[in-house]
């Protein structure tokens, strides 16, 4: 049987706790501009990609939620580590603006607690946030009015979470390589169908439709393809980095749908695994709270129209209060939950035992 990269030295010192972070700073920077249409910020949408950093999320997912399966003793231990990571601080956050967010409404109070109230928590606490993005009377006078737009994202993770015992299953039944290519492929084909679709039609549902599963699943295919085969890709990463920029360039003038996501991977990779900066993880990982956390803050900031005229008040307001949100949600809700063999427990805890591997697998 082909042993595994389980215990590769550069899975023992890597960047992906700062890299995520930084994905998810650029997705709340991009989004900052977005929901308050400030002409003066328009120049980070310029510079900064949310839908590419999106991507780059899920392309350290299939990396590294495909590594952490691998490592783990059963399909219990799996799934317990999955939970653990990801629910606490969600349903925190989705909890927290159900009720509080009472205070901005327009409804009174015996109509904001309402049958829309209970399906809104309903169906964000199982990660169907489309069904009711929005609470009753909140946010209706801003430019969009849901109140956590990034949130899509997490039903595609979870999505990943249930498929990887399935794909590593056939994985390890099936030649791996080819069907690594295969499901790559088609979630390619099947993006540039609704593409097509949209294109055709003019109607956007379809666009919707390739930014979901399947359609998002080649860069998670891709980062889980770059973690088998990580000791070919280190001993050619020189071949590999001047290919991907070469793609990545080549696309922004014609598009490459077959060949970006791969090369976007190899680049993402690259910069997690080599020229590596120092164990960020010992103060903590506040990416997931910057990622759900910034939405609702940039909304409720917003809706004060405290800012009217003030784009870089706003702005700094907004990451301020993010960064503040993230740092306390790690340290009240998410660590209190992870196991006593998390990485992050025992960077702070160096009596306790370590895992020789960070299991960072999380958006």
């Amino acid at each position: 049987m082909e042993l595994l990269p389980l215990d590769h030295p550069r899975l023992k010192q890597n960047n992906f706790d700062l890299l995520r972070l930084l994905l998810a700073m650029a997705v709340c920077l991009v989004h900052a501009y977005e929901l308050s249409g400030f002409e003066q910020l328009r120049g980070l949408a310029g510079m900064l990609s949310a839908q590419v950093a999106v991507q780059a999320f899920f392309v350290v997912s299939g990396f590294l939620i495909v590594m952490s399966y691998e490592r783990s003793s059963s399909l219990t231990s799996y799934a317990s580590k999955r939970v653990r990571r990801i629910y606490p601080a969600y349903c925190t956050v989705i909890m927290l603006c159900a009720i509080s967010f009472v205070i901005v409404s327009r409804q009174p109070i015996q109509d904001y607690f309402s049958l829309v109230w209970l399906k809104y928590v309903v169906a964000n606490l199982t990660f169907l946030n489309f069904l009711q993005p929005n609470l009753p009377g909140v946010f209706e006078a801003n430019k969009l009015s849901a109140v956590n737009g990034a949130l899509w994202t997490l039903k595609i993770e979870v999505m990943f979470y249930l498929a990887v015992p399935l794909f590593v299953y056939c994985f390890r039944k099936f030649p791996r390589l080819p069907l690594l290519i295969l499901i790559y492929c088609l979630s390619v084909a099947y993006a540039e169908l609704m593409t097509f679709a949209a294109v055709q039609t003019g109607v956007n549902f379809y666009e919707r439709l390739g930014r979901q599963l399947p359609g998002q699943l080649s860069y998670f295919m891709a980062g889980a393809c770059l973690f088998y085969y990580l000791p070919f890709f280190e001993r050619h990463v020189r071949y590999f980095v001047t290919a991907a920029v070469a793609v990545c360039l080549i696309h922004f003038q014609f598009a490459l749908p077959l060949l970006q996501p791969f090369a976007l991977a190899i680049l993402v990779l690259f910069f997690g695994l080599f020229l590596y900066a120092g164990n960020f993880g010992k103060y903590g990982d506040f990416s997931y709270g910057v990622y759900i956390l910034h939405f609702p803050v940039i909304q409720l900031l917003l809706n004060s129209g405290w800012f009217t005229g003030r784009p870089w008040y706003f702005l700094s307001s907004a990451v301020s209060i993010t960064l503040i949100g993230a740092i306390f949600m790690w340290n009240v809700v998410e660590k209190r939950f992870l196991l006593r063999s998390s990485h992050y427990v025992g960077a702070v805890e160096p009596t306790e035992a370590k895992v020789p591997v960070k299991e960072t697998a999380r958006l």
